[in-house]
């Protein structure tokens, strides 16, 4: 597609370097800030929303090309068609979570997709979030703690209570700090419950630290 060849075309090796360098040289870079691959991206995914469907090759061969630029464009992608997703989509976006991980990628899929996902399938809760909460692979278990992080007054407590004590006792920053994230978030909407949850649970101090910014 055209918009991978303008990708590399707009490559810039004095950006590429400190970029993976803030990543922990976890993947290469293009070079390209964010501005620029928004600017890029904008009238082919425009296109794409006129179109009301997902090709989902292209997304997997942006998981498949090396840069971290592509795995970006994949999921701004996935975000602007979000609302022509299925419920059978969720097998396919638990394999983006797997494969090229890290919080960058990860948090916007669990935040920006599985929240909405889960918004319109309740049933998923049951079928994929607990399954993953209690998965052995640490960025479905941040999923899990983060997909209703936009939800406000909609989250479900049983299931955030659910979630935080399955995975409270872990020495797992990127655990322990999704924990504290999602408990300062719905502090803004429900300042009592995590003020009660925090002092009735046995917290990680990161998580108890990151939880009670707000409070």
């Amino acid at each position: 597609m055209g918009i991978i060849e303008d990708y590399y075309d707009n490559s810039d090796q004095r950006n590429a370097k400190p970029m993976a360098s803030y990543m922990k040289n976890k993947f290469p870079y293009l070079g390209i800030p964010k501005p620029k691959r928004k600017e890029l991206e904008k009238s082919f995914i425009k296109q794409w929303k006129k179109k009301r469907e997902i090709y989902w090759e292209f997304v997997n061969q942006c998981w498949e090309l090396p840069e971290r630029e592509f795995q970006y464009l994949g999921v701004d992608y996935l975000l602007a068609l979000k609302k022509n997703m299925v419920y059978t989509d969720i097998k396919k976006i638990e394999k983006l979570i797997v494969d090229k991980s890290w919080w960058d990628t990860v948090d916007m899929l669990a935040a920006g997709i599985i929240g909405e996902l889960c918004t319109r399938y309740p049933y998923l809760i049951e079928e994929y979030i607990m399954k993953w909460s209690a998965d052995e692979n640490i960025w479905l278990k941040r999923t899990a703690l983060l997909f209703q992080l936009k939800y406000k007054d909609k989250t479900d407590m049983e299931v955030l209570e659910k979630v935080i004590i399955e995975n409270k006792d872990t020495k797992e920053f990127f655990i322990n700090k999704a924990i504290g994230w999602i408990l300062r978030e719905f502090s803004k909407t429900n300042r009592e419950w995590v003020r009660d949850f925090i002092a009735a649970n046995n917290l990680h101090p990161l998580s108890v630290r990151e939880g009670s910014k707000y409070l």
